[in-house]
Formats: structure tokens, sequence, C-alpha cells
């Protein structure tokens, strides 16, 4: 008879407890720098080009240097690389709130985004080394993944509440005290785990891996912001080749950063393509979701952040909901409903109009981000235990780059086609006197539209206003139904992906866990995916 995997105690809660604050700032910073542009641009004067990459440098370093980070943490300890990226996170924070020229906060955002790289992989490592039995390390990555969703969903009112009271570094000071506290309680709390027989690091993969990233979602990220054009296109693809020579090098080399083989089995494919997929859809709606709040409803951006808290239900009843099913259902089950749930949400989404009441556009989104909080809650959980214990940082990095390219190419295709739609149904609006750069830009965005209109007659003014949001809600119509059917479609490939995956019974059966019996089948990630 086999034993139960022991039961974690109070000092692995409270480990917990640091892991999710580190989590929530991650999250959240991601989302907070909303509202502080018009201020930032006020104090620091930044180019159009400087305020990009104020915008968007954190993202690029956080994707680019996810997979050489996770190699680290198995390598030279997973609390050892917490603490660092703790302690980067907090000086680049107090860099940014300081900071007195463009060029100044540009550098601490892409440190921010270095530390963040650290933490990521290692917080959901860390887990699994702290939570062996199945039920209570559910009830953790559930924590953690609940935590993603509602760290994004809190950056904008965050942003907004502090702006409304100091100046624009408090959106990054906050992060500062924070880190100091996970930096005392980390060395009480948390356990060290590595792996010394990883090797040398593989600087070729890990550049490649940098190399391939940062160009490719950059030019995913330009092309949905600015549609067709050129350059982008030719950075995206000069990333997507020097990705695949990374996977290239990673099948070569003898210490590879990541377990090429682990797409061999069906169980982490699934998981990792379920990660792509829910964050392609919601990132790629949501973008179309805040601008209706705004654009169409009419309202400010910080009561429209408000709007959007109203999801945090949903969510806390997916996490309960996962919780207590999964150790009674099959994964494929519940990853499956999550994905068919999301669809629902895109379906009610697309029964949108200019007139709609808020309250529908609540309920799909409410939808939305409980089917993928279920499915992420899941997947992490086959993720973290698809891989021996000493290269789950390597791999819940390469999840977590996934989840990145998914978040790129959502706002570059689905976004594209609300844009698409857009500039179609304006075509056909040319009102009398207006043309030009004018006619252009309302014919490009509604808030394009909008400004225009500000300028224009009554009547006319009226006319555009009302124009564009109708364009802009059949959009928003057609992304939605673009997102169920993704959503639909790639959850019947899941569902043969993960059909082999079992549900966790709690006992010992990873054939890596040194004190597992040596009579323990192997799990279900050593069942290749049939062919």
């Amino acid at each position: 008879m086999t034993e139960n995997k022991p039961r974690a105690g109070l000092k692995e809660w409270l480990g917990l407890v640091v892991i999710v604050l580190v989590t929530l700032l991650i999250a959240i910073d991601i989302s907070v720098l909303g509202f502080a542009i018009t201020p930032i641009s006020e104090s620091l004067k930044p180019s159009a080009t400087q305020l990009l990459w104020i915008m968007d440098i954190y993202s690029f370093v956080l994707a680019g240097a996810l997979i050489t980070m996770g190699w680290a943490g198995d390598r030279f300890g997973r609390r050892k690389l917490l603490i660092t990226g703790a302690l980067v996170f907090g000086v680049a924070s107090a860099l940014a709130a300081t900071a007195d020229t463009p060029e100044m906060l540009i550098g601490s955002r892409a440190l921010l985004g270095l530390g963040a790289a650290t933490l990521t992989p290692t917080s959901l490592a860390l887990i699994r080394n702290m939570f062996h039995d199945s039920k209570q390390r559910k009830s953790a990555i559930a924590a953690w993944s609940g935590t993603l969703a509602t760290g994004a969903a809190l950056g904008p009112v965050v942003g907004g509440l502090l702006l409304n009271n100091f100046w624009w570094g408090s959106v990054f000071m906050i992060n500062t005290p924070v880190m100091v506290l996970v930096l005392i309680l980390a060395p009480i709390l948390l356990p060290e785990r590595r792996d010394t027989s990883r090797g040398k690091l593989d600087v070729l993969g890990a550049f490649l891996s940098v190399a391939g990233i940062m160009p490719f979602i950059y030019g995913l990220k330009e092309l949905a912001v600015d549609g067709w054009d050129r350059d982008p296109a030719i950075w995206a693809a000069v990333g997507l080749v020097l990705l695949i020579a990374f996977v290239q090098r990673q099948r070569m080399t003898s210490h590879p950063l990541i377990d090429i083989s682990l797409f061999r089995y069906g169980g982490f494919t699934g998981a990792i393509l379920t990660n792509l997929m829910v964050m392609f859809s919601f990132m790629g709606v949501s973008i179309l979701t805040n601008q209706y709040l705004q654009m169409v409803l009419g309202m400010t951006p910080f009561r429209a952040a408000l709007w959007s808290m109203a999801v945090m239900p949903a969510i806390g009843i997916a996490v309960g909901l996962v919780s207590a099913l999964s150790r009674k259902v099959k994964p494929v089950f519940l990853v499956t409903s999550g994905m068919l749930v999301m669809a629902i949400g895109f379906g009610v989404l697309s029964r949108l109009t200019v007139g709609s009441n808020v309250a529908v556009l609540l309920v799909g989104v409410g939808l939305m981000a409980a089917g993928m909080t279920a499915s992420k809650t899941l997947t992490a959980e086959i993720v973290v235990t698809s891989a021996p214990k000493e290269h789950a940082g390597s791999s819940t990095a390469t999840s977590e780059t996934f989840t990145e390219f998914g978040s790129a190419f959502g706002f570059a295709v689905i976004g594209s086609i609300g844009s698409a739609i857009y500039r179609h149904d304006m075509n056909a609006v040319n009102p009398a006197g207006l043309g030009g750069e004018a006619l252009g830009a309302v014919r490009n965005t509604i808030g394009g539209a909008a400004t225009v209109a500000a300028q224009q007659p009554a009547a006319i003014g009226s006319e555009l206003i009302s124009a564009s949001r109708e364009a802009f809600t059949h959009g928003l119509q057609v992304a939605a139904l673009s997102g169920a059917a993704a959503m639909v479609v790639v959850a019947a490939i899941v569902a043969m992906l993960l059909r082999k995956v079992p549900i966790e019974t709690g006992e010992p059966t990873d054939p890596y866990d040194i004190d597992a019996p040596a009579t323990v089948p192997a799990p279900a990630r050593m069942q290749p995916t049939a062919s």
C-alpha cells in the first residue's frame, strides 16, 4: 500500500502568501501604467517612440527572458532566484518612480521586466516543491491562477486611485515596500530546490530565445496597433526565424534550456496549447471591450476600470469549482468545459449593440474570465507535473512564454479583425465638407472619430459619433464570434491531447520523486500522444 505524500503545514501556506504577493504585483504592473501615461507625458515629455517603449519594454523583456530565467532557477535555486528577482524588481520600481528623463524610465521598465522574468517561473515551480499532496497543490495553484487574473483587473483601478492622490511615480513606488517584505520572509518561509546536474548555460540558446521572442512580439504588437506595415512584419519574421533556430538548438544541445521532448506528450502539449489560445482569445477581445466601455458607452477610464471589477465574483466561483471538482473529474473535461464557457461568453459579447446595457458586457466578460481562470488553473497543474521536479522552472517558463505569445497574437489577430470591420464600415461614411487627414482619422479608429467630431458643427459631429460607435460595435461583434470559434475548435483539439491525463490522486506517482516506491507506474506525461 502506498502512503499519501506529506501534507503542507502552516509554513507552506504562509510561503504561498509570499508567492501570491509577488504574483499579484507582477500582474498589476502589466496594466497599472494605463492611467499614468498622461501625467508621464506632461512631466517627462517623451517623444511618440519613447512613449511606445515606456509602455511596451516591460512585456518585451519579460517574455524574452522567461526561458533563460526558468533554467537559472532550476540550476542555481528557485528561492535564490526569487529573492534576487524581488531585489531587482524593488530597485527598478524605485528607479522608475524617480525617473526624470524618458530614457531613465525606459531603462527602469526594462529592468522591471527582467525582475518579473525571474519571479514568474520560480513562483509556480516553488508551489510544486512546497505542496506534495495533490489536493493541496491544486488549491495553491488555483490561488496562483486567480491572483494573475485579479491582478490584471486591479491594475487600472490601483493606478486610478494612486494618480487621484499622488504623483505618477506612485504607480511604481507601491512595489518597493512589498518586495522588501518578500526579501525578509522568503528566506524563512520558502524552500530551496535546484538541480546541479543541469550543466552549463546554453549561451547560444539563451541568445536565440531572447533575440527571437522580443522582435516577434514587438512585430505582432505593432501590426495590431497600426495595421499592416512592412517594418513590423519584417521584425516578426526575423523573430520567427530565430525562434525556429532556437528550437533546433534545443534539440541538438546536450544541455538544453527546455526539454523539447516534453512536447511529445499529450498532457504537456495540450496544456501549452490551452494557455496559448485562451490568452489569444481573451486578450484580443478584452482590448475591444475596454474601448467599448469608454468610447461607446461614454465612461471615463476610471469608471470603466471600476466596472471591470464586477467580474471578480466569476473568477472566485471558477477557482472554487475547479478546486472542488478536480479530484473527481478528469482534467480533459474540466479544461474543455472552461474553454466552452469562454466560447459562451464570446457569444454573449457578439450580441452587444450600441444601446446595450452594461450588464450584457459584464456577463460576457465574466464568463470569459471564469472559463480562462478554470482552464489555466488546471493547465498550470499539468505543466508543473509533466516535467521532472528538477526542471519545473523551465517547463513553467515555457508555458508562460506561450502565454505571452497568446496575448500578442490576440492583440494582433483579433484586434485587427475588429479594426478591419470598423474601417470597412466607416469607408461608407463621408460627411459633407470633411476630407484629407480628418477623414482618414475618422475612418482609422473610433478615438480618431471622437477627436474629429469634437471639432465639427453639432450635426456633423453627432453623425460621426453615431456612425463610429455602430462600426466599432460591429467590429467587436465579429471579433467576439472569432474568439468563440477559436475556443470551440481548440477545445476539440485539446480534448484529444489531454484524454490520457488522469485525475491526480495525491499518491506518489512521480517517478522522478526519490521518495516514491519503485513499483509506482509512470505518470500520464510519459505516455506519448498517439500518432
